[in-house]
This record gives C-alpha cells, structure tokens and sequence, in this order.
C-alpha cells in the first residue's frame, strides 16, 4: 500500500483534490525490510494507540483474523470517531453489522473492498453499480488458491496433494492451506456478498461450507468427459425457502464464462432484475490488487463519499433466512468405486428408485472383474435430501469399496 501510496502519489492528490499522508503505522515486527522506508512515520508499538494519534483521519487495518488485536482496533477507531478502511474478511463476515451500526451511528466510514476479491472492485459494484435493480442470485470463484490447485490438476492430472504442495511453493498457499482449501476463505468472501445482495445481516455461521481436498484427477476427467469444469465457487441465492449461502465444488458447464477462469484469479457473477447477468473478473489476491482495493477506499473517504456500509442503512439490515441446504433442489454427479459383481447397478438402480432420484447418465471405465471400478452416475434435478439419503443406501452397499463421492451440477 505504502509502495501504490508513493508511485501515484500526483495522480492521487489530482483525483482526491488534496494528498494521501500516512502518518503512523504499527506492526509487530520494526526491524523488518519491507522494501519502503519508515523514516518520519510515528511508530506504535500497540497498534490501538493508532486510534487516539490526533495526526490520523483514517485506520487501515490489515492485521488479519476475526478477532483478537484487528477487532480491538477497528473498534478503537470507530469510537475515536477515525475513519476505517479494512481487508479482513474474517472480520467482516463474523462483525461486519455490528460493526457497521456503530460506524454509522458515529458518522464514520467503514470500507472494506479490498476484504472480497482482490482487485476486483465487486463491493462498489453491488452496493453502488447494481444499486437499482433487485438481485437474485451471485456467485463466483472466490479463492484463487483452489482455483489454481484445480486448474493445475486438470492441466497436468496430478493428485491433490501434489499440487497443493506445489501451491506452497510458489506462495498461493499458505503453511497451514485450511482456510483455503477446505472453503473458509471463500465463505468468509460469500457472507459479505450475501449482505449487500440482500439487503441482510453478514451470517457467516448459515453457510454451508465444502472444500476441495476429495476431488481427484478421476473427477476431472469425468468432468470434461461430461463437459464441465469443476470449480469451488460460492453461491448465493434467494428462493422461496429462504436465502442459499454455499460453498462447494461445483460441476460448470464449460459453455459458461466462468468455466474458464483459471489460475489464480477470481471471477464474481451478479443477476439482477434490470441488467440481466454481469461478470467481474480479475486477480483476487497479492500485494498489488489489495493495495488497490484499499486506496480506492482511501480516495472516497478522502473526497467526503459516504454510503451506507452495506447499501442500506445498518440498522434496517433484515435478519437473514436461511434456506435449509437440504431443501436445495439442483442435479448431481456421483462417483462410485464398485467392484463388477451381478446385481450391483440393480442394488444402485434400486436405492435411487426408493429415494425418488432419477438418473439421468452412466459412465463406467473399463471392467476389471476382481478390481473396483468407477462408476458415474448423473442425476435429474432433485432435493438435496433425497440425494444425501441416496448416497447412504449406496454407501451401504457391499460392492461400493469407498464412500460415494458427490459434486453438484449447476445449470449457470
């Protein structure tokens, strides 16, 4: 942020009408080389104290976490009357309405872009941009660390692991990847969008969240076989059963832009009653997109921008509906391993007959008569508890060696 700071310092103070300062800055470690120089920078070993330091209009916090130090000093912040700008989507997602209702009631700003998807300016974009029209559903890759790790294994068709160790490596994953790959991240990302969709209160704790460590190499294959893509996206949708907030693998139809975001990079889809479908793409993490994001932040602040935090005042956030997942009504790949035994796809045929669950394709690799086999079966449209109830009886089968594996198909 300091580097973007410096490099448009001119253009900045042209677009704001006055200059971005920074004035202070705390951080754990002083000694550090974070290849732009302090000097002149008061220094605050306690990051709050950065709340009471009458040089400071606006608190940037990129301490990371839910909890802890972060909260402590946004909350300073607010009620020293500062301005905050914040990236902590964990923050947002488990305290953003409280936290917007104290900001508001204050008079100040809190912004927080560069918490969803890097670069890609999709908070303005809802709150502001689509401001006219009744949205419907959103949705998008949300975690460039999945999306690379499942484009690398379609690509190369190594496993899982591999990939993701590859991933560490280069620096899209982190030591410990759970928040990443088992689908926090994204969820964190998805609650935030939820709220500015919709009109409620952030609700991480009714998302249902799935990650990517079952998917294999045999899925992907199956997959392009089937024409999709698997991606881990996030979704969420208004139904007649409530509000959808999900995060999961899911099967695209490669005909969908979305099925060819790759890498790193992120991509978020808004359906609204008067524009239709827009698509915002872009890189969703790294130095340079998040210093983006946050400064953008800075300028409306800096040029007296004030909306609410959420697109609607805080205090008229709705409670959120959820929609039970298991009332989510949608199509299905299954993934079996059988061994080629007779009676096997009457016993299979037979448990989706007695869950009202209606095939709609077979795929089987090659028979091997003493090895299990895949075994692909894609469904009709169906509630989601007919299917888990399905994938028990299944699961109980003798001749299926390891527990069904499922991914949703949506028809985007």
């Amino acid at each position: 942020m300091l580097k973007l700071l410096d490099a448009q310092r001119s253009l900045l103070t042209q677009r704001c009408g006055r200059e971005l300062r920074v004035v202070a800055v705390s951080a754990r470690d002083r000694k550090r080389d974070r290849g732009v120089s302090l000097d002149g920078l008061a220094w605050h070993n306690d990051p709050i104290d950065l709340a009471s330091n009458d040089d400071v209009d606006v608190v940037l916090e990129l301490i990371g976490r839910s909890d802890g130090p972060a909260k402590s000093l946004v909350e300073s912040a607010i009620n020293a009357g500062r301005h905050v700008v914040t990236a902590n989507k964990a923050l947002i997602a488990h305290h953003g309405t409280e936290l917007a209702k104290r900001a508001e009631s204050i008079g100040v700003t809190l912004a927080f872009e560069a918490a969803v998807a890097g670069g890609i300016p999709i908070v303005k974009a809802l709150r502001e941009g689509l401001s006219a029209n009744q949205l419907s559903t959103v949705y998008g890759i949300l975690n460039g660390t999945c999306n690379y790790i499942l484009s690398a294994m379609r690509e190369t068709g190594r496993e899982f692991d591999d990939v993701l160790s590859e991933a560490q490596e280069l620096g899209y994953a982190e030591a410990d990847p759970a928040f990443d790959v088992d689908g926090v991240d994204a969820a964190h990302k998805l609650a935030i969008l939820t709220s500015l969709a919709f009109g409620c209160s952030v609700d991480f704790e009714t998302v249902h969240v799935e990650g990517i460590r079952h998917i294999s190499p045999v899925d992907i294959q199956f997959a392009d076989e089937l024409g999709y893509r698997i991606k881990l996206l996030g979704l969420t949708r208004s139904t007649e059963h409530g509000i959808e907030q999900r995060v999961h693998p899911c099967m695209v139809p490669l005909d969908t832009p979305i099925a060819h975001v790759e890498d790193v990079f992120n991509a978020v889809v808004a359906e609204g009653d008067f524009v239709d479908t827009t698509m915002y793409q872009g890189r969703g993490a790294g130095e340079g997109p998040t210093a983006s994001a946050v400064v953008a932040d800075l300028v409306d602040i800096a040029l007296g921008r004030t909306v609410p935090t959420f697109g609607v005042p805080a205090e008229k956030l709705v409670p959120l509906k959820p929609a039970p997942m298991s009332r989510h009504r949608g199509s299905y790949y299954v993934r079996l391993m059988v061994l080629d035994q007779p009676g096997v796809f009457a016993d299979i045929a037979a448990a989706l007959r007695d869950h009202n669950v209606s095939m709609e394709a077979v795929l089987q690799r090659q028979r091997a008569p003493d090895e299990a086999v895949p075994v692909v079966v894609t469904t009709h449209e169906t509630e989601e508890a007919s299917m888990i109830g399905t994938l028990e009886a299944i699961g109980a089968l003798e001749a299926v060696v390891e527990p069904p594996r499922m991914i949703r198909i949506e028809r985007l």
